[in-house]
């Protein structure tokens, strides 16, 4: 699998992650192990993981497998820390918790560190100063090799990113940012992308097939084993089953009919290509389905399906995101 630079830093991953979101919780210990030696089998490096996927479950299941299936070498493991269950903050972005939970978060890995550490969000109760020196002293002790953000709107990730920048040498730059982006959430392209790209800071996209509906699954009924289907995940399946979903997904399913291959790896290959993407984060249900994704390592889409992908999933910009001096 291609190799790509993490944003303007010399951190190198696959051009496709393997996500975890459900491991511990949906995906138990063998379906994990064949999604991890599947993914290696297929030159992946980055798997990307946070200390809340599965209560812990997905680091500690991560870990258990790193002893005995893949070197700990071979992979880029990331992860995350900030988000926190409390229905009156979200995210706890103090140095304090960020650093208690990455001690948590090595000890469950059972590694000395990780190569890529992101605050899973931006909490607007502590300084972003604070929550950015958490950060440095990750980098500083050798506890993360790399630092980054995830779910930092556009004013959020240029502010923190620039922070970082005005004392080289001493505060660790922003390698990647994390945000969901596909052919039915083009919203990061407004400010986010922008940002990102003119600060050397890597996309990650999260939910590149849009939360699964990019595969064509939902085009007719809802699979009983699909997450449209479940009582935890519905909610976030149904809002992409609308008429202006509807209408991209037929255009993907077209796009692969004449390219002889499957919606997925048309939908894939669509923002694994997008300027300013690294990585695609992708998460399965089990082996069958992350080869599926993986085989989209030999496809590039032809310029004209691409323009034609843009223009029916084309999101509403207007002032002041275009050139305003026309409108």
């Amino acid at each position: 699998m291609e190799q790509r630079q993490l944003g303007r830093t010399g951190l190198r991953v696959s051009r496709i992650g393997l996500g975890t979101l459900t491991w511990g919780r949906d995906t138990g210990e063998h379906d994990a192990a064949d999604q991890l030696k599947a993914f290696w089998d297929a030159g992946g490096t980055l798997v990307d993981t946070a200390d809340v996927y599965g209560g812990g479950e997905a680091e500690y299941l991560l870990g258990r497998l790193l002893e005995r299936l893949v070197p700990r070498r071979d992979l880029v493991i990331a992860t995350k820390a900030g988000s926190v269950l409390d229905p009156m903050r979200r995210f706890d972005g103090s140095r304090g918790h960020l650093l208690t939970a990455l001690d948590a978060s090595l000890e469950r890995l059972g590694t000395d560190h990780v190569d890529l550490w992101q605050v899973h969000g931006f909490d607007p109760h502590t300084p972003l100063e604070e929550t950015l020196q958490a950060l440095d002293i990750a980098v500083s002790s050798g506890r993360a090799r790399y630092a980054g953000v995830s779910g930092f709107c556009g004013w959020q990730l240029a502010k923190a990113a620039t922070w970082q920048l005005a004392v080289p040498g001493t505060r660790t730059r922003l390698a990647g940012t994390q945000m969901e982006y596909s052919l039915l959430q083009r919203g990061v392209e407004r400010e986010v992308l922008p940002a990102a790209r003119d600060l050397g800071v890597g996309l990650l996209p999260s939910s590149p097939l849009g939360r699964g509906v990019l595969t064509g699954k939902y085009r007719h009924a809802t699979p009983a084993d699909s997450r449209g289907a479940s009582e935890q995940l519905a909610a976030f399946v149904e809002p992409y089953l609308d008429e202006s979903a509807t209408r991209v997904v037929d255009a993907v399913a077209t796009a692969a009919d004449g390219l002889a291959t499957t919606p997925l790896e048309v939908a894939l290959a669509w923002v694994r290509d997008r300027p300013g993407v690294v990585a695609p984060i992708v998460g399965a249900r089990n082996a069958q389905q992350l080869t599926q994704a993986l085989s989209v390592e030999g496809l590039s889409l032809p310029d004209e399906i691409c323009r034609a992908l843009d223009d029916v999933s084309a999101p509403v910009h207007r002032y002041p995101d275009q050139d305003w001096s026309t409108l």
